[in-house]
């Protein structure tokens, strides 16, 4: 098992947080997933008949992180949430990348939902998650960088565990070590908001989207949750 874990510190600083752990055991990524393909697709064409469009800065959603951001030092229009990253990239594109199923997936959720998303391989995370205040001396290796190391600055939000930094900006970017692939077999898929109270209902209406895309190709599916009351889990 492995425990993810909001440090008291984060906790205190954003009480309303509360962040949904998808754990999938016996993942099978090569094999096709038409409904994450028809979920694409879905939102594409939407996207090109003006009937939906991406989450934009100004969304309550969108606008709730870049707040927390600033809160750590981090300047948002700059260094965006993954979630603002992707959609303006939507926007723009009219398309999302295709990565691999299980990627497609969470971004296809992320971007309707307007809630930054993000997955672990769990066979390749080092000891137990936290959520917690850089300090500064911290490495982190970019995902498909594998040859970059940056240090967080001290007081930035990330993920980290034994090993070293697993985001940065919380939710801006991930590691190279811990990313999901199509072998990956064991994986929590992330997602988050900071502003529960008011979008709890959006977070769960995007588990189960999520978890209905994940569950015809894995040999199980398992929610937790994270949030002051719930400051740990195991998974």
């Amino acid at each position: 098992m492995t425990v993810f874990r909001i440090h008291p510190a984060v906790a205190d600083a954003f009480p309303d947080t509360r962040i949904a752990l998808v754990a999938v055991t016996g993942l099978r990524g090569h094999e096709p997933w038409p409904a994450t393909a028809a979920a694409l697709d879905d939102l594409e064409q939407r996207l090109a008949d003006g009937s939906w469009r991406p989450a934009g800065e100004n969304d309550p959603l969108i606008e709730s992180w870049h707040t927390a951001y600033r809160s750590f030092g981090t300047n948002p229009r700059r260094i965006r949430p993954s979630v603002d990253a992707l959609g303006r990239r939507m926007a723009k594109k009219g398309s999302l990348p295709r990565i691999h199923a299980a990627v497609d997936s969470y971004n296809a959720v992320s971007v309707r939902h307007g809630l930054p998303a993000g997955a672990f391989d769990l066979e390749k995370v080092l000891g137990d998650v936290e959520i917690r205040y850089a300090d500064g001396s911290e490495e982190f290796t970019p995902l498909g960088e594998p040859g970059t190391v940056e240090q967080p600055k001290p007081g930035e939000v990330v993920y980290a565990d034994e090993g070293g930094i697993l985001t940065r900006h919380w939710n801006h970017r991930d590691a190279h070590r811990t990313r999901v692939t199509e072998d990956s077999a064991r994986v929590v898929f992330v997602l988050e908001t900071v502003h529960a109270t008011r979008d709890g209902g959006v977070l769960k209406a995007a588990v189960d989207e999520l978890r209905d895309l994940l569950a015809p190709h894995a040999e199980q599916t398992h929610v937790h949750h994270l949030d002051a009351a719930r400051p740990s889990a195991d998974v």
